[in-house]
């Protein structure tokens, strides 16, 4: 078991009936309940625009608690005396003048304070100035932002700077939840703890990284953000430069927050630029059209619900990323992401080099690297790919491949893998930053981003069609296929 914090906590949740909130925080906070690490005194005060009161909201959350948490983890009165720490407040962001209940509601409070701004991000920099307004807050208050963080570098600029007026660079905790998926975290113990990798994590053993990050589903009636960000600004900026930047980072001199998150700026700023004479052979961008998904006819992005027939925002992106400096000097990274893609699959293919002199079988060297799979979803877990002779009198010196397989649900089966934002939350419960994410990394992701779409608004080609339910665009093999490699598809 894992200790409780050391202090109570005070849980300011604005946005408290919003999806993220619904859907999210609140399985999240009951789930630390649950496994007894809210410590006794913590209190949630659910903060939203809607007309209701404490006793409603409760009702509320436990009809969508039963809903969301699988009926092996909800027990009802873990879950009631849970929403008793719960009590609701009606309140105007906008509004300075309202923010003294919240006060009244700490008045005779001694917790540690969080905020969480489970909002629209234009909505950060409000709160905020009246929270200080109010004399809410301390210089010990943590408080927590979602993604994304604008909608390019100069607005995530605003937002920053609007947060860093009220709040030291240390009280912020902004969200990428990716961060808090297990195998994400394992991915430092896996390259740092074990020389087995750690000797062989650079250009001269590994020939290239893939990383996929693939949606089953369209939009899912999110068509009013969705076709103002794209994938690009949706994943690209944020889960999968991270990604990258956790698998390409050099080793950090501790694992503090700022040791490690020192390490993936180095990465982002060594990315290397793609300039508009690349665009064709190291971009692809895509949106999906009427296809099939589950078996199920699904519509194509233009027709959605509410869509703009003349919409160019794309769903898919594929891009070839290289890396300027000494470790990964030659080593492509290939990244996509898409909606309406055959299934749900979130993985990482480290594709190490193979040996400098082959003895067997010619017409099996194409088996002859090895792979590392890193699993974030649906099954977290990792496989190592490795050759061995295969079985029986008549094979000779037959090859065959196979994986050393780790599956966390399998291998740890007394152990329950918590859901992302139960550990994000429970490190800001902790005050520990690691997890989460500095300004500047922000701002170097959209730096480069930025430069990205800035080529394609230049060029003024539309994205390619792909077929609903399948793996993207012709040109994303084509990308891939054209260095002589193949994307991994491990159905």
């Amino acid at each position: 078991m894992v200790s409780k914090v050391d202090t109570r906590c005070d849980l300011m949740l604005f946005g408290a009936l919003g999806d993220l909130a619904q859907r999210k925080l609140f399985p999240a906070l009951y789930q630390l309940a649950r496994a007894n690490l809210l410590a006794e005194g913590s209190r949630i005060l659910a903060i939203a625009r809607t007309e209701t009161d404490t006793a409603g909201v409760r009702e509320q959350l436990l009809d969508r608690l039963q809903q969301v948490i699988r009926p092996d983890e909800f027990d009802r009165s873990v879950a009631e005396a849970f929403l008793q720490r719960v009590e609701y407040q009606l309140l105007d962001f906008n509004d300075p003048d309202g923010f003294s209940a919240l006060n009244n509601w700490r008045d005779s409070a001694h917790n540690e304070l969080i905020v969480y701004m489970a909002t629209p991000p234009a909505m950060y920099g409000v709160i905020a100035r009246n929270l200080r307004t109010a004399g809410c807050c301390t210089d010990r208050t943590r408080v927590v932002v979602e993604k994304p963080i604008g909608h390019d570098l100069e607005s995530s600029k605003v937002i920053n700077d609007e947060l860093g007026e009220v709040y030291r660079e240390n009280q912020l905790f902004r969200i990428d939840h990716y961060l808090g998926k297990e195998t994400v975290q394992n991915l430092i113990a896996l390259r740092f703890a074990n020389n087995l990798f750690a000797s062989q994590w650079d250009q001269n053993h590994i020939s290239h990284v893939e990383i996929t990050v693939a949606e089953a589903v369209g939009i899912e009636g999110r068509w009013g953000y969705f076709d103002k960000a794209g994938q690009i600004r949706d994943m690209i900026q944020n889960h999968l430069l991270q990604l990258l930047c956790l698998i390409a980072m050099d080793p950090p001199s501790d694992l503090s927050a700022d040791s490690i998150r020192d390490e993936k700026v180095k990465v982002l700023k060594a990315l290397r630029e793609i300039t508009p004479d690349m665009m064709e052979r190291y971009v692809v961008r895509g949106q999906y059209t009427a296809g099939t998904s589950g078996g199920q006819p699904v519509p194509g992005y233009l027709e959605e619900e509410g869509a703009n027939r003349g919409s160019e925002t794309e769903t898919f992106v594929a891009l070839k990323v290289e890396i300027d400096n000494w470790r990964w000097s030659g080593v492509p990274f290939y990244i996509r992401t898409g909606k309406r893609l055959p299934e749900k699959l979130s993985q990482i293919i480290i594709h190490f080099k193979p040996a400098p002199h082959y003895i067997f079988d010619p017409d099996q060297k194409h088996l002859a690297n090895n792979k590392l799979i890193i699993r974030l979803q649906p099954d977290e877990g990792m496989a190592l790919k490795i050759l061995t002779k295969d079985q029986g009198l008549d094979k000779g010196m037959r090859l065959r491949q196979g994986p050393l397989e780790l599956t966390f649900s399998e291998t740890f089966d007394a152990e329950r893998i918590p859901d992302a934002y139960e550990r994000l939350l429970w490190e800001v419960m902790k005050g520990n930053q690691y997890l989460f994410v500095r300004r500047d990394e922000v701002e170097h992701a959209w730096r480069w981003v930025d430069r990205v779409i800035r080529n394609w608004h230049d060029s003024g080609e539309p994205p390619k069609r792909y077929a609903a339910g399948t793996w993207g665009p012709v040109a994303s093999i084509a990308m891939i296929t054209r260095d002589g490699r193949s994307w991994y598809e491990d159905v």
